[in-house]
């Protein structure tokens, strides 16, 4: 399935069709303000095991991001956050970021693994807020490019498609994507620190 959207304006049987397909375990190729990303519900074990296979197999699960709507979400999933990097994220959401925060207990039990921070996003796409707000909860997240490289396809929705609609159960099209991924920022030493330069320039 191709679903065009107008990201900006999405209609509310869109922001459906995608909202039933996650709580049925489906698996998407959404748009975000950076480039394209792979996502299902994070609480969809079946869901979360296929996207791990297709990104790679088992043991990839350190590489996953979720998308929250706001910081109140974002903080069910994190240990408290030091003022001034409140602050900083307040300044700097939405946007084309992924903060690299401690993790909570709950974070290794859904993940599966010893994870002891969590990457997460809050794209400037009001078509994926409006999901994840409309969900309740995150979705888990990764770009469907290698991290070193992003080949022309990944740019645009239609190529997308003829390469994942056997793979997935859907592309959202939301128009051609940026080819820069976002800026990774950690937040873990008090100090936020960028360890990975991207589309976003952070507003300290």
């Amino acid at each position: 399935m191709l679903l065009k959207i107008y990201p900006e304006n999405p209609a509310p049987r869109h922001i459906e069709m995608v909202l039933e397909g996650l709580k049925q375990g489906h698996v998407f190729v959404f748009p975000t303000d950076t480039v394209y990303g792979l996502g299902c519900d994070l609480y969809n074990t079946k869901a979360f095991d296929r996207l791990e296979q297709i990104k790679g197999g088992k043991k990839t699960k350190k590489t996953f991001s979720i998308i929250v709507s706001d910081i109140s979400m974002l903080s069910e999933f994190t240990k408290p956050i030091d003022n001034s990097i409140f602050r900083m994220l307040k300044r700097n959401i939405p946007g084309p970021f992924t903060f690299i925060l401690e993790a909570n207990s709950s974070v290794p039990k859904l993940f599966q693994s010893k994870k002891r921070t969590i990457g997460v996003r809050i794209p400037d796409n009001p078509f994926m807020l409006h999901v994840v707000q409309a969900l309740g909860h995150p979705l888990v997240t990764t770009s469907i490019h290698n991290e070193d490289k992003i080949i022309d396809y990944t740019t645009d929705p239609e190529l997308i498609h003829e390469q994942y609609e056997h793979i997935v159960d859907g592309v959202v099209d939301g128009g051609f994507s940026h080819n820069i991924p976002s800026t990774v920022i950690d937040c873990t030493g008090g100090h936020p620190e960028i360890i990975r330069e991207g589309l976003g320039l952070l507003k300290e």
